[in-house]
């Protein structure tokens, strides 16, 4: 990969906020630019995972409200979900699929990189 493509695609990735900020096990809410609109995420870190940081939409489309990042974590077989706080649908955290009904939320690509929280956006 040469040096100016690495360079574009970190322009992508966007500083959130400190790894210090995350809740272990639970998760935060950050408002973010999307083109020309602001979206609210849920960012849960789960340190004893593989990947330890997630983002998905912070809208629950079942209960039309921004409160994902209050849900509680946990799995269902496989997959790593937060329960929604509302009507308690489980949303996949790596995929956005609902377990129970044919809906899903957008998914952020997150890491953690010199102590900081950053998405793909």
């Amino acid at each position: 990969m040469s040096e100016q493509s690495i360079s574009a695609q970190d322009k992508n990735w966007l500083t959130i906020c400190d790894a210090s900020d995350l809740v272990k096990d639970s998760g935060i809410c950050a408002l973010i630019e999307q083109g020309t609109k602001e979206k609210q995420v849920a960012i849960f870190h789960l340190p004893n995972t593989e990947k330890q940081v997630y983002a998905v939409s912070n809208y629950d489309p079942i209960g039309e409200a921004n409160v994902l990042y209050r849900g509680i974590v946990g799995s269902v077989g496989d997959d790593i979900v937060v329960a929604s706080p509302l009507y308690k649908q489980h949303f996949c955290l790596t995929t956005g699929k609902c377990l129970q009904e044919d809906v899903n939320i957008d998914v952020f690509p997150a890491r953690i990189l010199d102590n900081q929280v950053q998405l793909f956006v």
